[in-house]
């Protein structure tokens, strides 16, 4: 009688090639589920992931670190939301739309990626590349304020501050949607009056 083929063995979905991007994924997938970054463990990713629980070490050397890099995802996915959207070439209001819209559908969809993005205790190591990352989002924003300072379409005063009173308004509108004060298009529908009131102020003219 012919003997039956040996099984071949299980072979698991992720080796450790994948292992630094596939805990990522699983991190984010966590934030999303749970809401809330306390939740995240290296043990139960590994376990979720099928390796030991040593493995993540050789990525990530602790959780706080893994928190920083799905934070530098979260910017570099939020820079090419924003650039995607941006166009120096449109009026001041129709640009400062376009961009407050592109960042407003980018908090929606990434809530918890958002709050941990913004959340305040980040690894010294990794202060330099949060710098250059909050650059390529924040700064599209205060280089388009500045462009428009120099056109004279806006006040003088530091760009900086500036952005900030806009990023706030546009945040504050984002948190409203999140938070089911108002529906997704609801927000995205107010976008164009809350970006005419910031150019023009609320006083009659």
């Amino acid at each position: 009688m012919a003997s039956m083929p040996a099984e071949k063995p299980e072979t698991r979905p992720y080796h450790h090639g994948d292992l630094r991007s596939a805990l990522l994924e699983a991190a984010e997938r966590t934030l999303r589920d749970r809401g809330t970054s306390a939740s995240l463990s290296l043990r139960e990713l590994a376990r979720d992931l099928g390796v030991s629980h040593a493995a993540p070490g050789r990525h990530f050397k602790d959780k706080q670190a893994l928190l920083n890099a799905l934070a530098l995802v979260g910017y570099d996915r939020m820079a090419e939301v924003l650039e995607a959207a941006d166009d120096p070439g449109l009026a001041l209001q129709d640009r400062l739309t376009t961009l407050a819209r592109a960042y407003l559908g980018f908090a929606i969809d990434n809530a918890e990626l958002l709050e941990l993005m913004y959340a305040r205790k980040h690894e010294p190591d990794a202060a330099e590349q949060m710098a250059a990352a909050i650059d390529r989002t924040v700064g599209a924003l205060e280089r388009a304020v500045a462009a428009a300072q120099q056109r004279g379409e806006i006040v003088d005063g530091d760009p900086e501050h500036l952005t900030l009173v806009v990023g706030s308004a546009l945040h504050g509108l984002a948190s409203f949607a999140v938070t089911g004060k108002f529906t997704t298009e609801a927000a995205m529908g107010a976008v164009p009056g809350l970006v005419h009131h910031l150019l023009y102020g609320l006083k009659p003219r």
